[in-house]
């Protein structure tokens, strides 16, 4: 296998706020990552500079060996184009907290529009794509349904099946279930679980442990920008090595 996203010496300034301090770390094609870690520990900002949504302010960040946000030129980085970078997350799908559809758009159209507008697919290709992803992810009864009508978890649902319309090779998901009802917590976690069964490569900000010791091949857990501890996440979990991450964990186990 190879890496598919490779991280050296990552950081990210807001002002004087030094939110990553030196992310090194690396995914290989097909393994989930879950980070892990308490509200401000820069898990989020980390995801967000995978796709360039945020800027690194020194270090690298490759995805399927290509450097993101960036070229360089001898020793010197210059910041990629708009068109340059949106040419990359095509590549690197990305589903947030906040469900962020069209509300006047149908679930059917809100996934097939990327493909459609980015792509430039045919509306047929698209539709009939989108369609197959809202099957997959169990809203086959639900494609024309416009946001309103759908609750927490099929918006999300149908959030997941927009970013795979664009084919990605990389899913980034960011806390997917925090804003969710408990009840509702469940039908995601199994739409990413089938996901990671077909061989997607994620990284996962969490807070579900059980998903991560159950799907996840890494589990990272990162502390005031730092990555304090990392490894097969049934290990962490059970046997935690350093005092930081066994006080975390002791909190939300």
């Amino acid at each position: 296998m190879s890496a598919l996203v490779r991280a050296e010496g990552v950081h990210k300034h807001y002002g004087r706020n030094h939110v990553l301090k030196g992310i090194d770390l690396s995914l290989e094609e097909g393994q989930v990552m879950c980070l892990v870690g308490p509200s401000g520990s820069g898990k989020s900002t980390f995801l967000r500079c995978v796709n360039h949504l945020e800027a690194i302010n020194r270090g690298r960040l490759w995805v399927d060996g290509e450097l993101i946000g960036y070229r360089q030129s001898a020793e010197a980085l210059h910041e990629l184009g708009d068109k340059e970078v949106c040419r990359q997350r095509e590549r690197i799908g990305m589903v947030f907290q906040s469900f962020n559809l069209f509300p006047h758009y149908t679930a059917l159209e809100n996934v097939a529009l990327g493909p459609s507008l980015v792509k430039k697919e045919s509306r047929a290709a698209a539709t009939a794509h989108a369609e197959e992803l809202l099957r997959r992810v169990g809203l086959g009864d639900k494609l024309h349904s416009y946001p309103a009508r759908l609750s927490g978890g099929q918006q999300q649902r149908v959030a997941i099946a927009r970013a795979l319309a664009m084919r990605p090779r990389l899913m980034l998901f960011d806390e997917p279930t925090s804003a969710l009802d408990p009840e509702l917590v469940g039908e995601v976690l199994d739409v990413m679980r089938g996901l990671a069964g077909d061989g997607m490569t994620m990284i996962v900000v969490t807070h579900e442990m059980a998903f991560a010791r159950e799907v996840g091949d890494t589990l990272v857990f990162m502390d005031d920008g730092v990555i304090v501890e990392s490894g097969d996440p049934r290990e962490v979990l059970a046997r935690p090595r350093h005092q930081r991450t066994q006080a975390f964990l002791s909190k939300v186990l």
